[in-house]
């Protein structure tokens, strides 16, 4: 009886804690908060806004989001999201490291997200990627490609982050060339205006073109719908970055180099729900699944077998570690 009892006991015990489990993995409140590029740049933002669409869209769970209009509202809009209960909480770029240092301590049980930094605490998951590594692809697709031995590289803001990607970039033009094809680059400026006008980006663009580039690849956020658009213009080649671009100018976008940010939001937020989100830092490269390049109909006609097919072995090679691609980032420095 007493065994019984003790049985039962346990069984009931049981139960309750799946229960309990259940209801805090399903009390999920997910946000976003975006970057100044905007919600729909058709890149880096908009990749984090699709993910979080196809967790609301798989888990019945909706999310709230914000766009910010200026550095000064960061830690503001931060803080006020915690207050309000909003838990994963999503932020969208490097810029947001200092308000989530000053603001996630104040919110022990809220759990944050940063993407592209890391930020050492607790309740804190960073999301980084091997950008390099997926630049280092596209660039081999360049080199396969181009006609003029000529090619361009256009950032947005003057950062380490995106000497990251473009250093990636010319090491996978020279890896293909035998060294050499040219690599023009040029960032958009030194502040956040760098990430959101495609103006600037046109005329850069351009004057890489004017000077023989017939391929220029974009890594400026929405900056790089204005190099795209000078490419076909131009009736040269693009090449898209973080979300799948080929799509803005069929034909005309020789690839994107993805960074699949829409899915690390996505597990972000469904580990969430699901009650087995972690913090800490998570490095995601091709190994990893975390970048790529784009291959779909909108590239079929301009996208050569022979530079896929390179593609695909430089990439089975970084994989395996038969290539090493250097990281800008570990030394401000890009081999020659």
């Amino acid at each position: 009886m007493a065994g019984r009892q003790l049985s039962a006991l346990f069984s009931g015990l049981a139960v309750a804690t799946l229960v309990s489990a259940a209801a805090l993995a399903a009390d999920v409140k997910p946000a976003v908060i975006y970057d100044l590029g905007g919600k729909f740049d058709k890149s880096f933002n908009e990749g984090v806004y699709n993910g979080a669409l196809k967790f609301k869209k798989d888990s019945g769970v909706d999310f709230r989001d914000l766009e910010i209009q200026n550095d000064a509202q960061r830690e503001q809009v931060l803080r006020k999201f915690a207050k309000d209960g909003f838990s994963p909480i999503m932020t969208v770029g490097f810029a947001w490291e200092t308000a989530l240092k000053k603001v996630a301590p104040e919110f022990a049980d809220t759990k944050f997200g940063i993407i592209d930094d890391v930020v050492d605490l607790p309740n804190v998951q960073s999301i980084v990627f091997k950008e390099h590594e997926g630049s280092f692809l596209v660039g081999v697709i360049a080199a396969k490609t181009s006609k003029t031995g000529k090619v361009g590289f256009v950032g947005g803001m003057d950062i380490p982050l995106i000497s990251k990607f473009g250093c990636g970039y010319a090491q996978g033009v020279a890896y293909a060339s035998g060294g050499k094809d040219e690599v023009f680059a040029n960032m958009t400026g030194t502040t956040p205006s760098a990430w959101n006008d495609p103006v600037k980006g046109g005329e850069l663009a351009k004057s890489q073109i004017d000077r023989g580039a017939d391929i220029v690849y974009a890594a400026a956020g929405a900056t790089g719908q204005g190099v795209l658009k000078a490419a076909a213009d131009a009736d040269k080649l693009a090449i898209g970055v973080d979300s799948d671009q080929d799509y803005l100018f069929p034909g005309k976008v020789l690839t994107s180099m993805l960074k699949h940010v829409d899915v690390a939001t996505y597990k972000s937020f469904m580990d969430a729900k699901n009650g087995t989100w972690k913090a800490g830092v998570q490095a995601l490269g091709l190994k990893e699944g975390g970048v790529d390049f784009a291959v779909d109909e909108w590239n079929k006609t301009v996208l050569t077998a022979d530079a896929k097919a390179a593609a695909d072995a430089a990439k089975a090679d970084i994989i395996s570690g038969k290539i090493e691609v250097h990281d800008y980032m570990s030394d401000s420095k890009c081999p020659n």
